[in-house]
């Protein structure tokens, strides 16, 4: 986006903004991972200004590789002093100390290997698209035209009503399928020229958008906004809290099933959705404060090799009760109930399934492994069911201790692991067997040992942090006050970011590579009729 004509104030905003977009990278929530865990403290990128991306690569092709650094041996000879796994009995020196209470609660200093669960799924795209197909064939996938047509009946409805109860509104006539997806198109180009707000198109601001306004009159979508529904009337048998929008979620995972089988490993978080940080910066201080908080959570099961996001659930608040967002931010057990609607579907495919903090707990962990779902997890004392869990491990030595030091402790095929990077980590799983070793490859710290379990965590993760970087920018910065259309909107965004993964795995692509944003800009002018998107084929 260009600078504002005038003056110097657009660079200030701009400024701003990737401020406000470092914040908003290190609020990653769903995770709460330290930069220590990777080995980039605060003395380290004083010189990178922004702040250290919390995931990182360890591929040896990283220009990092070369600048590989020995741990520091022998620092603590009391430790047992190497950066592998303790040798037998080293533990009762170092990171833990063994336990009768331990040993019958059936973890044991022992290890063994573990076999990796194999997988002989075919992942990726389940159809082959033309390489002339649009950016509109790969939105439909998710969003079809029935959906839209679904779209138009209900909102016509919810119009007739409306009038017959508050009064006649002249202005009105119902609504048609070109003019819904000119609607839909207009929302969409909120993602890509970061509107301050969706009528600034029609404006004569810097906002505007003088090639996109001629297709619809403002007052023309205002009204089409005003009545805008997806269910216009509630059934006596509806409870769902969602009912207004629970038919076309149904139709987007249906969509999301049938288009793609994830990879193996996938990975469960609540997305970065947070307000767009270009959008904010041109907020008044005013303005911000009169934002109302959201009132749900979206999480999201996510093929970690892709980013394709596989899988959504939206939790709604729902006043002070047990199931309210409040409570769930809080409660572990929760927690484990929308993992377990994440991966309801997953059963006897031997996925293996990456949990942050507040989802990671022995209790889920083994319940999945019944179900041939195995896990690898990031374990917080804070934020974590640590339910039969070993307190020695959960616990910090008094011992200062030398980086990529660990200890692991084993209950059958589960390993609990505590590693040393400048702060103690501990990881969960059941995937990665205890006897193999992994290496973290960071540019300043060279070569930091740990376990497999603790590098197949970062590299996976790292996938959904570059998505995150990536993709976060281009949700639709339309915020209604009313939760379910911004379920609607925000569920619509991350259609248009899968639509833009297939798209890339396509023919389509070879023929003509376009970025994201010009993929979102030629689904905005496909929508609202500005480009051919008859097949050709």
């Amino acid at each position: 986006m260009a600078d504002s004509p005038g003056g110097g104030g657009g660079g200030a905003r701009r400024r701003r903004a990737l401020t406000l977009l470092e914040a908003a990278r290190s609020r990653y929530e769903s995770l709460q991972i330290s930069d220590d865990l990777f080995g980039d403290s605060a003395e380290e990128d004083s010189s990178g200004g922004g702040g250290a991306n919390p995931f990182y690569s360890t591929s040896q092709d990283s220009s990092a590789a070369g600048s590989a650094a020995e741990p520091e041996p022998g620092a603590a000879p009391e430790q047992g002093g190497g950066a592998g796994p303790p040798a037998p009995g080293q533990e009762e020196r170092g990171l833990g100390r063994g336990a009768s209470e331990e040993d019958e609660a059936g973890w044991s200093d022992a290890l063994r290997e573990v076999l990796s669960p194999g997988f002989k799924e075919t992942s990726g795209p389940t159809r082959t698209m033309h390489p002339n197909a649009s950016a509109m064939d790969f939105f439909q996938l998710f969003v079809p035209d029935n959906a839209i047509k679904n779209m138009v009946t209900q909102t016509n409805m919810y119009a007739k009503k409306f009038q017959e109860r508050f009064g006649s509104d002249e202005a009105w006539m119902d609504v048609t399928v070109p003019e819904m997806k000119c609607f839909l198109g207009y929302m969409i180009s909120t993602s890509t020229y970061h509107c301050e707000s969706v009528l600034s198109i029609w404006s004569s601001g810097f906002y505007s958008n003088k090639s996109i306004a001629l297709v619809m009159t403002q007052s023309r979508f205002e009204k089409i906004l005003k009545y805008f529904h997806i269910v216009a009337f509630r059934s006596s048998q509806t409870t769902h809290s969602l009912y207004k929008i629970q038919p076309f979620l149904e139709i987007l995972q249906n969509g999301f099933d049938s288009a793609f089988r994830p990879s193996q490993t996938q990975v469960l978080h609540e997305p970065l959705i947070d307000e767009d940080p270009v959008f904010i910066a041109t907020c008044t201080e005013r303005e911000l404060r009169k934002r109302k908080k959201r009132k749900f959570s979206l999480w999201v099961r996510q093929c970690s090799s892709t980013g394709f996001i596989c899988q959504i659930y939206v939790h709604l608040k729902e006043g002070s009760g047990p199931d309210g967002l409040d409570t769930l931010k809080n409660k572990p057990q929760l927690h484990s109930m929308v993992a377990k609607s994440l991966c309801q579907n997953s059963s006897g495919k031997n996925y293996i399934i990456f949990t942050g903090p507040s989802i990671t707990s022995l209790n889920l962990f083994e319940e999945f492994e019944k179900q041939e779902i195995y896990c690898c997890g990031l374990l917080s004392s804070r934020k974590s069911d640590c339910t039969g869990l070993p307190l020695s491990m959960l616990n910090n030595p008094d011992v200062p201790q030398s980086r990529g030091q660990y200890a692991i402790k084993m209950k059958g095929d589960m390993s609990l692991i505590c590693w040393y990077n400048k702060g103690h980590f501990r990881f969960l799983t059941n995937a990665f067997s205890p006897t193999k070793k992994g290496v973290i490859i960071k540019r300043k710290s060279g070569e930091i040992p740990c376990p497999l379990a603790v590098e197949a965590f970062a590299a996976h993760l790292s996938y959904i942090c570059r998505y995150d970087d990536k993709y976060s920018k281009y949700f639709i910065t339309h915020k209604p006050n009313k939760t379910w259309q911004q379920v609607f909107w925000f569920s619509i965004s991350i259609a248009i970011n899968n639509a833009y993964i297939l798209y890339k795995m396509s023919d389509a692509y070879s023929a003509k590579k376009y970025s994201r944003s010009q993929f979102g800009d030629r689904l905005v002018k496909e929508l609202l009729g500005l480009e051919d998107t008859s097949p050709c084929h």
